[in-house]
């Protein structure tokens, strides 16, 4: 059952990031190693929801990626972008900065700002409640009302 976990959540990132024949571009792709120094990349353009584990066969990142997965289009509309990091050995800026203990999901604003951390995976309807409730979020949604409203009302 254990090599078949790393298949399945192959799958589900193969199909989340775009099954069509083109490579995503790196504003399309939601799921990423947290591999850099800071989230300034991401500052006042997407969510970072950044996955910590000591390992990638921890059962609770592989139930988080699991249901991260199972609802990317969630996540897209909400402008999330999944940053893993599975290596405490790597000692990684932001494993540093975040300090995790073990298993930890943590939602970054646009601001740039920590809004949540969970010691559990949670599942994307919460994460996009959370999201939902953020001020810039609601700002988004009055401009997406506004922007689709038919002129003349």
């Amino acid at each position: 059952m254990k090599p078949l976990i790393p298949l399945v959540i192959a799958g589900f990132f193969a199909t989340a990031l775009g099954a069509d024949t083109g490579t995503p571009s790196p504003e399309d792709t939601v799921f990423r190693a947290a591999d850099m120094a800071d989230l300034s990349e991401f500052h006042w353009k997407k969510r970072p929801v950044v996955v910590f584990a000591d390992s990638e066969n921890d059962p609770a990142f592989i139930e988080q990626m699991e249901l991260l997965a199972a609802r990317t289009e969630a996540l897209i509309e909400r402008d999330v972008v999944v940053l893993t990091d599975t290596d405490p050995a790597a000692r990684s800026a932001l494993r540093l900065k975040m300090r995790p203990r073990g298993f930890m999901l943590v939602l970054v604003g646009k601001d740039g700002g920590i809004k949540l951390r969970k010691p559990f995976p949670w599942d994307v309807r919460e994460i996009s409640r959370s999201i939902d409730k953020m001020p810039i979020r609601q700002r988004e949604i009055r401009e997406e009302k506004e922007a689709n409203r038919p002129e003349g009302q």
